[in-house]
């Protein structure tokens, strides 16, 4: 079934044929630039800790009264045990999943592995921590399992698509992320340590962590050495494996187990170290490595190299303990991504969904719309009313007033950004063809939140317009670059969207580098980042529910542009329709709206999502009912996404943006399945 995409992808360029020797010779040549600059690193940073002289006995036998030897043999050298080690079974776990899955995308943050061994590790640490007693691998290594095996079910009816398969498993680690941050807020002190040492640190004390690891790396190496003879049979097709008796999926589970094994261990021993499972692979096989055996030593080899160079690196700039190795694989990561999704063509991906039409189309669809106003005047009623107390549920009638300098500020930021969000969502599905197009998913969100937390960090004094400018050309760039880049593959909805999920990741790697120097406006960042609205004010509610009602008023202005540029460009010339002008305000309407929404509520919520989906699911189709619905599906979900995140756990308080990302990831998983 997977012999079709393993095609295509090659004939995209991804393996190049007739160039064996020469690519092996240059990769040699890559891996000893590698080598020596890793090397001098070393040397470098080293020679900064210890005299030369003292190198020898720091490694054999330190002594006890000098402190720089004991550092070097206690701390500098099994670090760079341990980044070797790490380097090198992610990278082999990346060549099985690449080859057992047939596609070059894979690798152990792309298929959810760490955000479901780092879920797992969460829940044994809070209500069943006596299974960390046999060490956190076995626990990681369920939740991995686990993950990747609801990835495999998403996209089985897909026929194991390249793209089908790492957008699953992109979405569902974006949906275990918000639950585990939603723990971390709700037990922070009993989380926080570990939520701190996932980031992916690979400090050491001891040679505890390298004795431990060295022996599960070596397993799997050789456990992969007796497959890949069988596994390189997968290069044929299924009957062609099958008639040289090739046991085809018991092969594939074992390889996968392999891969899975080995990275819950990495997770177990470091914590999450993002995309050296992918860039390894890459590298081998833009140097020529075309047979499976070739790619596992390759791969693994500069896999190992990539991660000790950054590591060697971040402490020759950042001292010793000053920036997560995680953090900067997954800024140097995701741009790698975003060149290997961009080399693939639409033709070897997946097919393009075709718009999800509902069954009935409705005579009356502002009699719809009509209907959603009294939901959202109830799901208003109870957010501003019903609460809770230490005795118990309350309803805030007569004596609602005193609770409303702190209830309505809040919940009338979530209508308007709610609003906002879905009205950009509709937006974007019918500008691009796309019908799971959203701001979150095309990384429109996390392009707002990027400019804005430079323009907090370096400009502090500019206010609320001057973010509000920030963060609308955030959104507008990358929507431009998303748009430009999808061009190439037709606007295939994968690629477009796994451009937007790997800026997600991007974002979260410049967080966390943010995080590690310690500057103070960081905690506020972090809690605005997670989608929260504790901080919103009558201003911030005002601005929001203004700028909502303002693009209502204006949306009408838009109807033809959304009604015919659907139809392609030539129809829209033939019409009258200047399509360049068209597309331009769009797409400044759309990230307007996706700039302000994530000014007030953060990056990350699938409101733009769900709320258009759901207009189509109840029979709009037109452009004004399905904008009009959207907008207030938008704010009905996100205040009681915001009523949620206030009632679930009290009396802590769960941000709104999370229980919106946990939502829509699970109607994201929904939908898959239905498909």
């Amino acid at each position: 079934m997977m012999t079709g995409h393993r095609t295509a992808w090659r004939g995209a360029g991804l393996m190049r044929s007739g160039r064996s020797s020469r690519g092996i010779l240059g990769l040699l040549g890559l891996l000893g630039l590698a080598t020596l600059a890793t090397a001098f690193l070393v040397y470098a940073n080293l020679k900064a800790a210890l005299p030369t002289a003292e190198w020898w006995p720091a490694l054999v036998h330190p002594d006890l009264a000098s402190m720089p030897q004991l550092i070097a043999h206690y701390g500098f050298l099994p670090r760079l045990a341990v980044g070797l080690l790490c380097g090198g079974g992610l990278g082999l776990a990346g060549v099985l999943f690449q080859q057992v899955l047939d596609n070059p995308l894979a690798e152990p943050g792309t298929l959810g592995v760490f955000a479901g061994a780092k879920l797992a590790l969460a829940l044994a640490t809070l209500w069943t921590p006596g299974l960390l007693a046999f060490g956190y691998e076995p626990v990681a290594l369920v939740g991995g399992s686990a993950c990747v095996g609801l990835v495999l079910l998403l996209a089985r009816r897909t026929g194991f698509a390249p793209l089908a398969v790492i957008l699953s498993g992109l979405v569902i680690a974006l949906c275990f992320e918000a639950v585990n941050k939603m723990l971390v807020i709700a037990y922070f002190e009993d989380l926080n340590d570990l939520f701190t040492w996932q980031a992916g640190w690979l400090n050491q004390n001891s040679w505890a962590t390298a004795v431990s690891l060295a022996p599960r790396v070596a397993g799997a190496a050789l456990a992969a050495a007796l497959l890949a003879r069988p596994l390189a049979l997968l290069d044929l097709d299924e009957a062609g494996a099958r008639s040289v008796g090739l046991p085809i999926a018991t092969i594939r589970f074992a390889a996968l187990a392999v891969g899975v094994l080995v990275s819950a261990s990495v997770v177990g021993a470091v914590g999450v170290i993002g995309f050296i499972g992918l860039a390894g692979p890459a590298l081998a096989r833009a140097g020529g490595a075309r047979r499976l055996r070739d790619r596992l030593l390759w791969g693994s080899l500069a896999a190992a190299l990539l991660l000790t160079l950054a590591d060697q690196a971040t402490q020759r700039l950042a001292g010793r303990s000053g920036i997560p190795a995680g953090a900067v694989t997954a800024l140097l990561g995701a741009p790698l991504l975003i060149g290997l999704i961009v080399r693939l063509r639409a033709a070897g991906s997946e097919p393009r969904p075709a718009a999800t039409a509902p069954a009935t189309r409705r005579a009356r669809p502002w009699a719809v719309v009509g209907w959603l106003v009294p939901l959202l005047v109830v799901a208003l009623a109870i957010a501003l009313c019903l609460g809770r107390l230490p005795e118990g549920w309350h309803w805030s009638g007569a004596d609602l007033g005193p609770l409303l300098p702190w209830r309505a500020p809040r919940v009338l930021a979530a209508l308007g950004a709610g609003c906002m969000l879905g009205c950009a969502g509709a937006l974007l599905q019918r500008l691009t063809g796309n019908p799971i197009a959203s701001p979150e998913l095309l990384g429109i969100s996390s392009g707002a939140a990027i400019a804005l937390l430079i323009a907090v960090l370096t400009a502090p004094g500019l206010g609320r317009g001057g973010l509000l400018a920030c963060a609308v050309a955030g959104a507008l760039a990358v929507l431009v670059m998303v748009l430009a880049l999808g061009r190439r593959s037709g606007h295939a909805p994968g690629q477009m969207l796994l451009v937007g999920a790997a800026l997600t990741a991007m974002l979260g790697a410049i967080i966390t580098l943010v995080q590690a120097t310690g500057d103070p406006r960081v905690a506020v960042l972090l809690t605005w980042l997670s989608g929260s609205t504790y901080n919103a004010g009558y201003g911030e509610a005002a601005f929001a529910c203004g700028l909502a009602l303002a693009m209502l008023t204006l949306s009408p202005l838009v109807a033809r542009w959304l009604e015919i540029l659907p139809l392609g460009p030539a129809v829209a010339r033939a019409v009258g329709v200047d399509v360049g002008r068209a597309r331009l305000l769009l797409l400044l309407f759309t990230a307007t709206l996706t700039g302000a929404a994530t000014l007030i509520v953060g990056p990350l919520s699938f409101i733009g999502l769900m709320a258009p989906h759901m207009a189509r699911m109840i029979g709009l189709q037109r452009p004004m009912p399905q904008l009009a619905a959207a907008g207030l599906l938008g704010a009905l979900i996100l205040v009681a996404a915001d009523w949620t995140g206030r009632m679930i756990a009290f009396p802590w308080q769960i941000p709104a943006g999370l229980v919106a990302t946990g939502l829509g990831g699970a109607y994201f998983i929904g939908l898959t399945l239905r498909r």
